[in-house]
């Protein structure tokens, strides 16, 4: 898909307000609609530290593969929307991929993955005012609660006041909550159904409303037992894809017929596909959410340089990044 890089560099350097122009003018939707699911395409990583996918390790780092698998998985039927910190909203804003799709703005978190202050996840990316200036249409924020960290308490005090401002604008926010610890000096999040239903307990009694909360959780076993935790409308998040695609597809599909799942937000494991055919893989994620969906001839797409060898060694378990 032909992008104008040059453009984009040129906007950035001599009329930025033409960013601002760019969130105002985008043509919008309602957020529910059709069959009331969602499918969100998610790039909010590398803000957070987190390029690497399988065993490469700057996977994300370039800026203009990234924006161009991204374009290819906004044109893709059944894709509602896009997640980023708002880099990668302007970028995307300013090239014009944003017309029609719902825009998920990332509170980003200030813990960066390997840090020594890495639960420290204060919100450094967008605010819900800026939001709501910009034209966003939903707010999401990430909570690691770790019991052993003090720390927490600032965390969850944040993401109060960050849902209360929501409700008060009527702006959706979505949480992803984890109960996380440090093992052996990483931040490991429990992904255990057990740590997931506390979580989701946790973040489901933040702010002053739950009006406008949703949840956003990982895909784990006895997931029938996770969903019934929570009356809150839930996307389910995709992680890295250091696993079998066949048997992640069959998991999300799995989940994706349980009661209060409205669809999917999902990363690397589509833009950076085992086999590079982004276009088949966010295909393959469309269907699963929308189940009408036709099948949509389409040309095959090439396979990047990069996405051929972002498996090749996959000696780095990034599965329980976020």
């Amino acid at each position: 898909m032909a992008l104008d890089f040059d453009r984009l560099r040129q906007l950035r350097a001599a009329d930025p307000s033409g960013i601002t122009r760019a969130l105002a003018e985008r043509r919008r939707r309602d957020v529910i609609a059709g069959d009331g699911r969602l499918f969100i395409v998610a790039a909010d990583h590398p803000a957070r530290g987190a390029i690497a996918v399988g065993g490469h390790a700057t996977a994300m780092a370039n800026r203009y593969d990234l924006l161009e698998r991204m374009a290819l998985a906004l044109s893709r039927p059944g894709v509602d929307g896009v997640l980023g910190t708002p880099d990668i909203i302007d970028d995307l804003a300013a090239l014009g991929l944003l017309d029609d799709k719902i825009v998920v703005g990332s509170m980003n978190r200030g813990g960066l993955r390997g840090a020594s202050f890495e639960l420290d996840d204060r919100y450094t990316a967008y605010d819900i005012d800026a939001m709501v200036r910009h034209g966003l249409d939903f707010a999401k924020t990430l909570i690691r609660v770790d019991l052993n960290d003090a720390g927490t308490a600032s965390t969850l005090q944040a993401t109060a006041r960050a849902v209360d401002a929501a409700a008060a604008a009527g702006l959706p926010i979505m949480l992803e909550p984890f109960m996380s610890s440090r093992i052996g000096g990483k931040v490991i999040n429990d992904l255990s159904a057990d740590a997931v239903i506390l979580s989701t307990a946790i973040a489901s009694g933040l702010g002053n409303s739950s009006a406008y909360t949703w949840m956003k959780l990982p895909v784990v076993p006895e997931m029938e037992r996770v969903m019934e935790a929570t009356t809150m409308p839930t996307l389910l998040l995709g992680g890295d894809n250091g696993g079998d695609p066949d048997e992640t597809f069959a998991s999300w599909e799995s989940a994706l017929a349980l009661p209060g799942v409205r669809g999917l937000t999902v990363g690397r494991t589509l833009l950076y596909p085992h086999d590079g055919d982004v276009a088949a893989a966010v295909d393959t994620a469309a269907r699963l959410v929308h189940r009408d969906l036709p099948e949509t001839p389409r040309e095959a797409q090439p396979t990047r340089g990069l996405a051929s060898i972002s498996h090749t060694n996959d000696t780095k378990d990034t599965r329980n990044e976020h």
